[in-house]
């Protein structure tokens, strides 16, 4: 089990956000339309990695409003990840636990987005058993109602999304036993034969994008990238978070069957396909609007080779 006082997890607050004020006086107008009446105050959410836009606006009726922006031209590809966001948020299922789309705006300068308000903080960190229960809950209703995934939805397959990741094993830097490369990358490579299914899936779930309400209710947002997999990768993909938090996993995958009854081997290479991914991206350069996100990508990495190594007794 790894121990959190060896492995920390890198500062939360990391993306430097565009914030309400520094929109246009023009959107802004166009906002507050949509939004029914005039913004009162805004709350950045200090929780992610992107420096787009990301508030809950209050308006001089009471009501709260969550809203992304982007720039086209000074914040070109999260802009373009944002307009992949509302494509998929047109047609995700009404019952999947998402945020649903309320409105979306965009022209040759920006685009804006809101979804419903959802009166929930992102996941605290380390990870808490009833936020994980919570979470493990709705992912297996996911794969309980939408397996295979709507054909509507035209997604690829979670092994397509992620083609390119197993080619870090390329120059990655591991963290320990270094005479494993050559078997992690083989793993890695493995992907499109060993991650199949018919799954909806949002392929990129963690703390900073799952929320759970007084209810005790698991919703996830920022849905960029969803994608058809097998039903357990995204509940695999979520124990990474609190195994490195030094949550005692193995007792939730005992009692899970998602968890329990998937492939070992098949587990293993989606450790191996995100160790490579994060650790190599992890040494990239650090980008000023989001100082820590290189950290974190790095820490992701690392907990996902460590528990590699544990699993295949390295």
């Amino acid at each position: 089990m790894v121990s959190p006082p060896s492995y920390p997890v890198p500062p939360l607050g990391s993306a430097c956000r565009l914030e309400w004020a520094h929109l246009p006086p023009m959107l802004r107008a166009d906002i507050e339309a949509r939004c029914g009446a005039p913004v009162t105050a805004a709350r950045s959410i200090e929780a992610g990695f992107t420096p787009g836009m990301a508030a809950v606006l209050t308006c001089a009726d009471g009501s709260h409003h969550f809203v992304k922006a982007a720039s086209h031209r000074a914040q070109r590809s999260f802009a373009a990840s944002y307009v992949e966001e509302v494509r998929h948020l047109r047609t995700l299922p009404r019952a999947t636990p998402a945020p649903a789309l309320l409105w979306a705006l965009e022209d040759s300068e920006w685009i804006v987005f809101s979804t419903e308000y959802v009166a929930a903080p992102p996941v605290a960190r380390p990870w808490a058993r009833e936020d994980l229960d919570a979470c493990l809950d709705a992912l297996a209703d996911v794969a309980e109602k939408f397996t295979p995934a709507p054909a509507g939805m035209g997604l690829r397959t979670f092994a397509a999304e992620t083609a390119s990741w197993s080619q870090a094993w390329q120059t990655v830097r591991l963290p320990s036993h270094p005479g494993r490369r050559a078997e992690a990358a083989a793993l890695a490579s493995r992907a499109d034969e060993l991650l199949r299914g018919q799954t909806l899936v949002h392929g990129d779930l963690r703390a900073d994008n799952a929320m759970v309400t007084p209810a005790g209710t698991a919703i996830f947002c920022d849905w960029n990238w969803p994608a058809t997999g097998p039903a357990w990768l995204d509940s695999w993909m979520l124990l990474v978070g609190p195994y490195g938090d030094g949550l005692d996993v193995e007792a939730v995958i005992t009692n899970r069957p998602l968890l329990r009854d998937a492939p070992s081997e098949a587990v293993d290479s989606l450790l191996a396909l995100m160790a490579g991914y994060f650790l190599r991206a992890g040494c990239g350069p650090v980008p000023p609007s989001s100082p820590h996100v290189r950290d974190h990508q790095h820490w992701t990495g690392t907990i996902c080779w460590l528990w590699l190594a544990e699993r295949r007794r390295w």
